[in-house]
């Protein structure tokens, strides 16, 4: 992982974190670290991912409709990370 990478994850997790309107958990946040679901120490719901859609699209321009590819893509920061890099321009 480059430089690049982790200044994009970790501008992309304050974004996620400003979105649902949420502090970072105890021990800080890891990439692959689920945002949904049972072990999900964020606790995030369904309104929370419109939030976050809404508030990439708003920042990067890339369209997160309600499909596969984006509940795959909201899985983790890792998860969203790699989605964003194949769709944003170098």
């Amino acid at each position: 992982m480059n430089d690049k990478d982790i200044s994009f994850r970790a501008e992309l997790k304050a974004l996620i974190l400003a979105a649902v309107d949420k502090d970072e958990p105890t021990g800080g946040l890891r990439d692959d670290e689920p945002w949904f679901g049972p072990e999900s120490r964020l606790e995030l719901d369904s309104l929370d991912a419109l939030q976050i859609s809404m508030a990439i699209q708003k920042k990067y321009g890339v369209r997160m409709p309600d499909s596969k590819d984006t509940r795959r893509a909201l899985v983790s920061l890792l998860a969203l990370a790699e989605h964003l890099q194949t769709r944003l321009p170098a």
